[in-house]
């Protein structure tokens, strides 16, 4: 039985909903997912399958997306420098031959301390203020500076130290108070307790026969940067799946993996950071989202073993998944298959859920086309 889309698009973007609809079309009778874009600050799109309008979504790593902006605020202020060591901020993390690396290198995914030799606990990965104390001792798996990877559970807890360091608030707080609480999101890094009736659990992967062959066919030892980087290494080893169902994570909000959002929220929040919304300037000046668009780390992610591309705390989003995109893109995707993202050529705000962890993790492989449909009818007006 196909899911009903419910929802609305503005005139010019009956495509999109036709798209998203053709692709509910082919998925799992029990798919549930949303879809919302904004461009030059109107909301275009607002769709959803499978669920109501208000469900929220464990949204991993595009929780990271968030944290970026707050960075980016914070740099756009004077209150942090991107050229300043790390160290100026907080000094602990000279330990172990960390003293030299700056802070736009540490956004870069450049610091070398994907982990801890030992892994973490849940409640450490539940908490950056835990995560950035054990960091802080941890001898760097390279040489910082000379060579990127990507720091999935702990970029974070690091950004977040810092600006904890230079502000005296938690990255959680400075967002609450100058960009989700102002803009009104659905996108929480510490989900309030009433809110909880609204959060979906997420859904484990349900990949095909070829798909759980392909997952089997590229094992990884307990000891690699890789299992190192995602915790598998652990006494207890991370299930990334299970993580915003733990409702410490949810709770808690860590920078790195723990937002909690609708479709709504992540468009919202990137609609904020580059254009008027409402009668609101847009959060980011063009110079501010065009530094922390530009390539800072590409070529081989140590932690991947693949070619992979970093701007400051956010990913490249065309060159690491739609090329169509403007240069400059600013976005980050979630392992469960979530996206957001930005073009300021376009004005174009795009975001994406889903309740199912996708295959094979990242961004799922239907915002190509859902993207690509929003792009073309945003070029279109």
């Amino acid at each position: 039985m196909t899911q009903e889309i419910h929802g609305t698009v503005a005139d010019g973007f009956e495509d999109v909903r036709e798209e998203f609809a053709a692709f509910v079309a082919g998925e799992r009778p029990d798919y549930e997912g949303q879809l919302c874009a904004y461009v030059q600050g109107r909301k275009v799109v607002d769709l959803w399958a499978g669920t109501d309008a208000d469900a929220l979504y464990g949204v991993f790593s595009s929780t990271k997306g968030a944290a970026a902006l707050v960075v980016a605020l914070l740099v756009q202020d004077g209150t942090l420098e991107l050229d300043r060591k790390v160290t100026y901020y907080w000094p602990e993390f000279a330990a172990e031959g960390k003293g030299a690396l700056t802070l736009r290198e540490l956004l870069a995914h450049r610091a070398g301390v994907v982990g801890t030799d030992s892994g973490f606990t849940l409640a450490e990965l539940a908490d950056d203020r835990q995560l950035a104390e054990r960091l802080a001792d941890q001898r760097p798996f390279w040489r910082p500076g000379t060579a990127f990877g990507y720091h999935a559970l702990v970029a974070g807890a690091l950004s977040g130290e810092v600006v904890r360091r230079a502000t005296g608030r938690t990255l959680q707080e400075v967002y609450q108070e100058r960009i989700r609480a102002p803009y009104g999101l659905d996108f929480f890094l510490g989900l309030p307790a009433p809110l909880e009736p609204r959060f979906r659990t997420t859904q484990p992967m349900a990949p095909t026969p070829g798909q759980q062959a392909l997952l089997d066919a590229d094992p990884t030892g307990p000891h690699t940067l890789a299992s190192i980087a995602f915790n598998r290494h652990a006494p207890e080893p991370t299930d990334l799946a299970a993580l915003p169902n733990m409702p410490l994570v949810r709770a808690k909000g860590p920078a790195s993996v723990g937002g909690v959002a609708s479709a709504r929220g992540l468009a919202g929040m990137y609609a904020a950071a580059i254009s008027e919304v409402g009668e609101q300037a847009p959060l980011l000046k063009p110079d501010t989202v065009a530094e922390f668009g530009q390539f800072h780390s590409a070529g081989y992610d140590l932690v991947a073993r693949a070619h992979k591309s970093f701007g400051l705390g956010f990913q490249t989003t065309a060159d690491a998944w739609h090329p169509f995109l403007g240069a400059g893109t600013i976005g980050h995707s979630g392992a469960s298959g979530s996206q957001g993202f930005a073009d300021p050529w376009s004005g174009l705000a795009y975001g994406y859920t889903r309740r199912r962890f996708a295959f094979p993790g990242g961004a799922a492989p239907e915002n190509d086309r859902l993207a690509l449909a929003v792009h073309r009818a945003a070029l279109a007006r």
